[in-house]
């Protein structure tokens, strides 16, 4: 394992890089992502967790954090056991985990995957902690083979996603939609 230290804005923090080929899938226990930010007057440690097992009402609190439209837990349910990878942020509260970030991904599990539901909490955003949640998934997307990585993005994200290394309309390619009428 190789680390590193990165300072942020009110922050000293250190990123944990597993090797490329280390599987991160179905971790059998968090893994620390962050030591020590500063976080209102005090230093939290912020943890990884790959388990599927993922609090629907703090997923559901995280999301309407950042004003997204509230969708059926039991869709929601269906969705991320159906994923090919979750990733999910976190800090311990009194010994509670509280959810600041999230992201998935579906997959054909050989060529294909495309990334869904990134969400970082407003009061961590513009810590990198969405690069690094980005980077996470990618990273086990890539581990896993997958060589072709989409999503979908609202147009005031877009330039996040652009300076991580996605594009718009590679090749000419147009995105096609179907909806029930």
């Amino acid at each position: 394992m190789i680390s590193w230290k990165i300072f942020f804005r009110n922050a000293s923090v250190i990123f944990l890089h597993w090797h490329k080929y280390m599987n991160t899938y179905n971790l059998e226990s968090d893994l620390l992502l962050v030591d020590n930010l500063n976080y209102q007057g005090q230093k939290i440690d912020i943890f990884l967790s790959t388990n599927r097992n993922v609090d629907l009402n703090a997923l559901e609190n995280l999301c309407d954090a950042v004003g997204w439209v509230r969708r059926p837990f039991r869709k929601v349910k269906i969705a991320i056991e159906h994923s090919f990878l979750t990733i999910s942020l976190f800090y311990h509260d009194n010994n509670s985990p509280k959810l600041i970030g999230f992201a998935r991904a579906t997959s054909d599990s050989a060529f294909n995957a495309t990334i869904w539901d990134v969400v970082i909490h407003p009061s961590f955003q513009g810590h990198g902690l969405g690069k690094t949640l980005m980077d996470q998934i990618i990273q086990q997307l890539r581990c896993s083979d997958i060589t072709t990585i989409t999503l979908f993005a609202d147009p005031q994200v877009v330039p996040f996603y652009k300076d991580l290394g996605f594009m718009t309309d590679p090749d000419g390619v147009k995105g096609m939609f179907w909806y029930p009428r």
